[in-house]
């Protein structure tokens, strides 16, 4: 059974509970995991708050980054044996967990290589006054993060808080715990001292929800559903601290009449298949033209129909779903669009030879959609495709902006006016212009507007988050 990381020790539950981690695969357990409760959590934060007030906090920004730095490195090295755990945890394919990794060390290089650079101001004030605003960690930061990337999001979230001297509690998915716990060994021999990262691993209505309320936390980052991240949300708004929300999405691909289809096509439907459409910046609704809607919608269709999915050693286009409730959510709003006599415009293929016991589900094009239609406003978080269609620029914005979402959207169109028109109207925190996701996007600041969250990850911008300033006033006379 794997344990607990925390103030650099491997530590079972004090009450000894455990939690088997299953292979969405096969449907098997392969693993045991310890079931923290607010006692492990309080460890934990104990943990970081010492690294804070020792070793971790007494190293300057460039001792920080060169650790960084050299984790991403030990990452790389051990490429392979991670994607292999990442792609067992998750059911995705090992092409898919190989690239999450990839992204995992680019995190690491990109806030290692940051961390130093991160500079202050002199304000102008009264005559015989200095004033120098510094910026500061911010403490003890929290991070629960979601079964969908668990190796991408631990450095989404935790090494920027890393990189500004943070001490960090790490709360991964209990559907998806491993990579995080296994990366934690890492840091630790590439000499991340004890403490600065700590990883408790259980349910997320226990350990997540006593992580979020505890008052020595300066700071909570959050990635699932609305509804828990409202709990989330009112945990921290209790101890005064603030917390950045990413809540999903129901991103749009707009395709106007004069798109380069050839380039178009197979790209939104890779948006819609990656992950087994289980990525809240998945792109699930495809708006067309209508002036083009047939034609382009049968390319689309005849893409769609190739889409294979297979387990994580098949390495096909996508893999099983999570876990038995994502699969009965993602089946249901199937289900309930073809009672309603919603089109199917076409199916992906589930391989032969998957075990039985797996979660597969086949990706399915629905089109042309009601717009009222459950599937053209709510977040399916799975491989299912809605298509509309729109009549011209102005409707395709009020379709665009038609749902409580507003995490990403794109633009497609070789007029460049329009392009940029549209761009700058569609509500979205990213808006990708006849191009979509941008592989990892490490460098790119990521955040949500509505129901889709607030705040932002990813790019310098995660470590003005993660850190605060103080402002200095010096009189000299």
């Amino acid at each position: 059974m794997k344990q607990m990381f925390i103030g650099g020790r491997w530590l079972s539950a004090r009450d000894g509970r455990s939690l088997p981690v299953v292979s969405p695969a096969d449907g098997e357990a392969f693993e045991q995991i310890p079931l923290a409760s607010a006692h492990e959590v309080d460890l934990a934060v104990q943990a970081a708050r010492a690294a804070l007030d020792g070793p971790w906090g007494r190293m300057n920004a460039t001792e920080r980054g060169r650790i960084l730095m050299n984790i991403g490195q030990a990452v790389l090295a051990n490429e392979e044996e991670l994607a292999q755990l990442e792609a067992r945890d998750t059911g995705k394919p090992l092409a898919t967990a190989r690239n999450d990794i990839k992204v995992l060390a680019r995190y690491f290089e990109f806030y290692g290589s940051a961390a130093d650079k991160v500079h202050g101001e002199t304000i102008p004030f009264l005559a015989g006054h200095q004033v120098s605003l510094v910026r500061e960690p911010l403490g003890v930061t929290a991070h629960i993060i979601p079964w969908n990337y668990p190796a991408q999001m631990l450095g989404r979230t935790v090494v920027p808080a890393l990189a500004m001297g943070n001490g960090t509690v790490l709360k991964p998915a209990e559907d998806t715990p491993l990579s995080a716990l296994r990366v934690a060994e890492i840091a630790a021999a590439a000499g991340l001292p004890d403490g600065a990262l700590n990883v408790i691993t259980g349910l997320g209505e226990e350990a997540g929800a006593a992580l979020a309320a505890h008052p020595g936390i300066d700071f909570v980052s959050f990635t699932g559903s609305n509804e828990v991240g409202t709990l989330v949300q009112q945990a921290a708004a209790k101890n005064a601290v603030k917390c950045v929300l990413e809540l999903g999405g129901k991103s749009p691909q707009i395709v106007f009449e004069d798109v380069d289809a050839e380039r178009a096509v197979p790209i939104i439907v890779r948006a819609i298949i990656q992950n087994a459409g289980q990525t809240c910046t998945a792109g699930s609704r495809l708006l067309v033209q209508r002036s083009i809607y047939d034609g382009f919608v049968a390319k689309v269709a005849e893409a769609f129909s190739k889409v294979r999915v297979g387990t994580p050693a098949m390495d096909k286009d996508c893999g099983p779903v999570m876990n038995p409730a994502q699969l009965r959510r993602v089946q249901r709003y199937i289900d309930e669009a073809r009672a309603a006599g919603v089109p199917v415009l076409a199916e992906g293929t589930i391989e032969p030879g998957v075990p039985s016991t797996g979660y597969y589900v086949k990706p399915t094009l629905f089109g042309p959609v009601p717009r009222e239609h459950a599937l053209a406003r709510e977040e399916v978080f799975g491989p299912v495709l809605a298509v509309m269609p729109f009549d011209d620029e102005a409707d395709a914005i009020r379709l665009a902006n038609g749902t409580d979402y507003g995490l990403l959207a794109a633009v497609w169109t070789e007029n460049a006016g329009r392009l940029h028109r549209v761009a700058k109207a569609v509500k979205a925190g990213q808006v990708f212009m006849n191009c979509y996701g941008a592989g990892g996007g490490v460098e790119l600041p990521f955040g949500g507007t509505k129901r889709s969250g607030h705040g932002r990850e990813k790019g310098l911008l995660a470590l003005e988050e993660l850190s605060t300033t103080k402002t200095l006033v010096h009189y000299h006379g």
